[in-house]
C-alpha cells in the first residue's frame, strides 16, 4: 500500500543543487533557462515536499550522486572547495534523503546540537562543500531520526555501498551519452541494483546527477516515483573534471 502524507505540501522548488533557487545567470546557455521551466511545469503532487515532518518517518533513502563538472559550470559563483582551480571532482555525494513513497519530508523539527565544524570536515572527502554538508543536514538530515554523527555515518555508508563504473571515471574529456547507458553502467557496477531503483538526472542537456533508492539498512531496492522523474532527454553530455 502506497503511503499518503495528509499534510498539504508547502512550495515545491526546482533547481540545481537540491533544489536551490534557480538564476537565470547561473545557466551556461539559454539551454539551462528552457530545461527549468519545464522542470517547474513538471512539479506534481507526487513530487510534494512536506515541510517540518515527523523525524525518522519515512519509508525509504535516495542516495544522490552529483557530477561534479555539471554542478559547478552551472553556478555563477560556484564553491570555491569543490569548483575552485585544480580542482578534479567526478560523481561526488550530493546527499542522503529520506524518502515517502510520494514526496519527501524536509526540515524536520529536531532537539539536539548542530554538526560541529568536526564533523563537518571529516564529510569533505566525498561531499567536497562545508555548505553543502551542513545544508543536507538541515534540510534532509533532520528528517532521518539520527544524530548528526549517526546520520553522516549512513551517509559515508551509504556511499560506499555503491561502486561508481570505472568508464565513468576519469574522465579527460568531455563526454556524450545516454541516460540508459548510464544507468545500466551502474547497474554492471552494482550487484542487486535494478533498473527501478536507479534514475539519471539532467539538466540542460548536462547530466546533473544519478540517484539511488536504498531501504533503511541500505539495501537496493524499488523507488517508483523517483524512477518516474527520470531524465528524458535521449542524450546528455559529461563535462570533463577540471573543464568548467
Amino acid at each position: 500500500m502506497v503511503r499518503e502524507r495528509a499534510r498539504p505540501p508547502s512550495f515545491l522548488r526546482a533547481g540545481l543543487q537540491d533544489g536551490a533557487p534557480v538564476r537565470a545567470g547561473a545557466f551556461r546557455s539559454w539551454r539551462w533557462v528552457a530545461a527549468a521551466i519545464s522542470a517547474l511545469a513538471l512539479c506534481s503532487p507526487a513530487a510534494a515536499q512536506y515541510r517540518g515532518g515527523q523525524a525518522g518517518d519515512f519509508d525509504f533513502y535516495v542516495l544522490s550522486l552529483s557530477w561534479s563538472p555539471s554542478y559547478c559550470a552551472s553556478r555563477s559563483r560556484p564553491d570555491e572547495t569543490q569548483c575552485g582551480m585544480g580542482k578534479r571532482f567526478g560523481f561526488v555525494v550530493h546527499g542522503l534523503w529520506p524518502q515517502y513513497e510520494r514526496g519527501f519530508p524536509s526540515d524536520c523539527r529536531v532537539t539536539g546540537r548542530n554538526p560541529t565544524r568536526a564533523q563537518v570536515d571529516a564529510m569533505l572527502d566525498i561531499m567536497p562543500s562545508p555548505g553543502l554538508v551542513r545544508h543536507q543536514w538541515r534540510k534532509h538530515g533532520t528528517c532521518s531520526g539520527l544524530d548528526p554523527r549517526s546520520y553522516f555515518d549512513a551517509v559515508r555508508a551509504a556511499a560506499g555501498r555503491v561502486a561508481v563504473p570505472e568508464g565513468l571515471k576519469n574522465l579527460d574529456q568531455e563526454r556524450d551519452v545516454s541516460p540508459a547507458e548510464i544507468e545500466r553502467a551502474f547497474i554492471d557496477a552494482n550487484p542487486g541494483l535494478k533498473p527501478a531503483g536507479i534514475a539519471v538526472g539532467c539538466v540542460g542537456g548536462d547530466l546533473q546527477e544519478v540517484r539511488i533508492c536504498m531501504s533503511k539498512n541500505l539495501s537496493f531496492r524499488p523507488c517508483a516515483e523517483v524512477d518516474r522523474r527520470a531524465c528524458r532527454a535521449s542524450r546528455v553530455s559529461m563535462p570533463a573534471p577540471g573543464s568548467q
